[in-house]
């Protein structure tokens, strides 16, 4: 996967179903560290709630759900499933309920969780993301317009060139040209044009 799309910033939705209040919470996030922290963050902001229900992607297809005591599938599946559906990536959505006294049953507890999951993920801000890998060249002075003209062509980003005895440049590339600029680099290793490469 070369390119996704994740939230811009967090998104904040409120549903009230039957006396029952739902608020999603939602958020940027790239790890579980970061997933934990924002969990603790929303239970923290909601001590009297009831349940804390809560499910995450990550770009490396890495994916989480928890239904925090609510009936087993009714909670942290359907919100699994909205993201799923929202093709969002790297994003965790936590649903807080305040029960309001009417037990909502299992096909209502599944509908109120999802819906107040996808409104809010609806409302997040998109960007589009390109899954990069990390490059590093060693090489002699002359060589650098032929290594500038060959990151250029493999649409590198985030280049950082440093002169010393030698010219060392580091930079990411997409994923999908990794392979060809791999070769390219081999082969010039081979041919004693460039230093060393990683």
């Amino acid at each position: 996967m070369n390119e996704f799309i994740e939230p811009a910033k967090p998104v904040n939705y409120e549903e009230k179903i039957k006396r029952s209040v739902f608020i999603a919470d939602l958020s940027p996030c790239h790890n579980e560290q970061e997933s934990r922290s924002f969990i603790n963050t929303i239970i923290s902001q909601h001590k009297n709630a009831n349940h804390h229900c809560r499910a995450y992607i990550f770009s490396d297809q890495t994916e989480y759900s928890s239904d925090d005591g609510e009936p087993s599938g009714t909670a942290g599946k359907p919100i699994l499933n909205s993201i799923k559906k929202s093709s969002l990536v790297n994003v965790i959505v936590v649903v807080t309920r305040y029960f309001g006294g009417i037990k909502l049953g299992v096909r209502g507890l599944i509908d109120a969780y999802g819906l107040t999951a996808k409104k809010a993920l609806d409302l997040a801000e998109r960007v589009i993301k390109i899954n990069t890998k990390s490059l590093s060249i060693s090489l002699n002075y002359n060589e650098t317009g032929n290594i500038t003209k060959l990151l250029n062509s493999s649409n590198a980003i985030n280049l950082k060139w440093i002169y010393e005895a030698q010219v060392k440049v580091s930079c990411e590339i997409p994923i999908n040209e990794y392979d060809k600029i791999s070769r390219e680099l081999n082969e010039l290793k081979a041919r004693s044009l460039i230093i060393d490469w990683e």
